[in-house]
């Protein structure tokens, strides 16, 4: 399978949103302006396609210099466990400064994937909910 990667392609909308739904990820899919927001705002965007299928999307806020959040990874069911979330976090990793930290909040069912991907867990880590 030939895949292209491409950094700072944003999709349409619709085909973010049917990628998420596609593989799970809890995201507010149903609220488009939203949705677009979220990727105005973001600072690294990495997408895999098949063609012109999009099947898997990294997104990122990041100072380039101290840290990166991964903020989404999303990979099509049909090509998970293909080394495409792989794939887009060393093209992650490559974009973002030596000095620069990558971290993320996993969701439940992936918390045994990113330590096979090169993350450490963290036991550090506060966080205060959303309200919507």
């Amino acid at each position: 399978m030939a895949l292209n990667y491409e950094y700072d392609r944003i999709p349409e909308i619709d085909e973010i949103i049917k990628l998420y739904a596609q593989s799970g990820l809890p995201r507010p899919i149903q609220d488009r302006s939203r949705m677009v927001k979220m990727y105005e705002n973001s600072d690294l965007i990495i997408t895999a396609w098949d063609q012109d299928k999009l099947v898997g999307i990294c997104r990122c806020v990041t100072d380039w210099v101290w840290c990166c959040y991964l903020s989404d990874l999303a990979v099509s069911p049909d090509y998970q466990e293909s080394g495409i979330g792989r794939k887009m976090i060393e093209m992650t990793r490559d974009k973002v400064s030596h000095q620069c930290m990558i971290l993320l909040l996993s969701v439940p069912t992936a918390m045994d994937y990113y330590p096979k991907v090169g993350f450490n867990k963290e036991n550090r880590a506060f966080s205060i909910n959303r309200a919507e």
